[in-house]
């Protein structure tokens, strides 16, 4: 197993809070869901991953669990929200993998979400 590693405040927000906060944008949400699911994710199986990986990330930081941005703020002062949820929780914390997931082959998922016959394999046989 792996050990836990530190990661942004904001890319930990971004799977608790389900608001993309991360200052990587969308690399900080592969990072951290990759890391603690042990798979690199394809982007349509970062919902199943953020679902499983959310409740993990509450359980190792019961702190976070209030955190969230106001509902209609602006991008200015969003910012100023999240530099103040660094101030008061750090500006990274720790994140252990999860020890649960299961490896999820990202064609089978494509098709149980979008079905079979919608899903194009140009090298199938």
């Amino acid at each position: 197993m792996k050990e836990p590693r530190s990661f942004p405040l904001a890319d930990v927000l971004s799977v608790t809070t389900d608001c993309l906060l991360s200052r990587r944008h969308m690399d900080g949400l592969y990072s951290i869901l990759g890391y603690m699911t042990g798979q690199d994710l394809f982007t349509h199986q970062l919902i199943a991953a953020a679902d499983a990986c959310k409740p993990a990330l509450l359980a190792q930081h019961p702190d976070l669990a209030e955190v969230r941005p106001p509902a209609d703020i602006d991008a200015p002062d969003l910012m100023a929200w999240l530099a103040e949820a660094e101030r008061v929780h750090g500006e990274s914390v720790m994140v252990a993998p999860l020890d649960s997931w299961r490896h999820r082959d990202p064609i089978e998922d494509a098709c149980d979400q979008v079905g079979a016959d919608k899903v194009f394999l140009p090298f199938a046989d």
